[in-house]
């Protein structure tokens, strides 16, 4: 089996656009997978970044995400609209709705699950949000797994002159999210009014701006919806919005050397990947409390 080496950030010198790729999930469902790619295998700590949806699900329809293992990472689940509920092998069981921060740290091994509430596989609705995989650093790699639930009124907010700053983890613009991160972390959701400008400053090493919804002018360049621009080091940014849009901004430090990435685990050995392997197939990851059900190992 192929590994996914991540020896370096980017294979091309920044400012560069990534154009998103469909990832179909099943059941007609799919998302938009901006990290890792060709061009840069990630931007600071993250590793992954998958824009759901939106979508709309009809009354009886939901997303159903069945266990499966993780190491080496934190996964952050970050909603616009819609629900999931989290389950994991900790027995921890949590709804995470809009403005919300779900962060579940693998560590040395963990599993879960996520799927639609009932309430709203019933009655219909829609699906909008943002995941993400933050690799740890290798002192934290084989950390105690966890999980930490973040509700939207404890995340630090600034609204000024048509744009509404949310940091959802780490630090930026004078604000520190409660979220706890392992290294400099910038992850931030900005929504603009018409005419709304804001400008980045270059206090994180790596930086990207990701274009969830409208389009926005970079330093007076365009960059349209569903397109991450990856910035250069070092200097102020300038972004406006002729429209409504609202952007992530996700990035920090540098990750202290090589990842490689397989399936859902992320690791800075080759053997620790091949292990969690074995451990999976074995079932020796523990299982998610009432749920039998689980994704196998894939074959390649």
């Amino acid at each position: 089996m192929l590994h996914l080496a991540l020896p370096r950030a980017m294979t091309a010198d920044p400012p560069f656009l990534i154009e998103p790729r469909l990832h179909d999930l099943g059941d007609g469902f799919a998302v938009r997978r901006l990290l890792p790619s060709r061009l840069c295998r990630r931007v600071g700590p993250f590793v992954f970044l998958d824009h759901i949806g939106p979508v709309d699900l009809a009354p009886g329809r939901g997303l159903d995400v069945r266990p499966h293992p993780h190491i080496g990472l934190a996964t952050v689940t970050y909603l616009y609209e819609g629900a999931l509920t989290h389950h994991d092998s900790l027995g921890c069981r949590q709804v995470i709705r809009p403005g919300d921060v779900n962060w579940m740290t693998a560590g040395r091994g963990i599993v879960h699950s996520e799927r639609t509430p009932e309430t709203e596989r019933a009655a219909g609705h829609r699906m909008h949000g943002i995941q993400t995989w933050v690799a740890l650093p290798q002192a934290h790699e084989e950390a105690e797994p966890e999980f930490r639930h973040y509700s939207t009124d404890t995340l630090p907010e600034f609204e000024c002159e048509g744009v509404r700053l949310r940091v959802i983890a780490g630090h930026a613009f004078g604000m520190t999210s409660p979220v706890h991160v392992y290294a400099p972390t910038l992850y931030v959701d900005v929504e603009f009014a018409p005419g709304g400008t804001q400008v980045l400053p270059p206090e994180h090493e790596e930086r990207a701006i990701y274009v969830v919804a409208g389009a926005v002018r970079v330093d007076g360049e365009p960059v349209p919806a569903e397109r991450m621009l990856v910035l250069s080091s070092g200097r102020d940014v300038e972004i406006s919005a002729a429209s409504a849009a609202r952007v992530l901004l996700c990035g920090g430090a540098a990750l202290d050397g090589e990842r490689f990435l397989w399936w859902n685990f992320v690791s800075s050995g080759k053997q620790r990947i091949e292990r969690a392997k074995a451990d999976w197939l074995a079932q020796r990851f523990g299982q998610v409390p009432g749920e039998t059900q689980f994704i196998p190992l894939p074959e390649h």
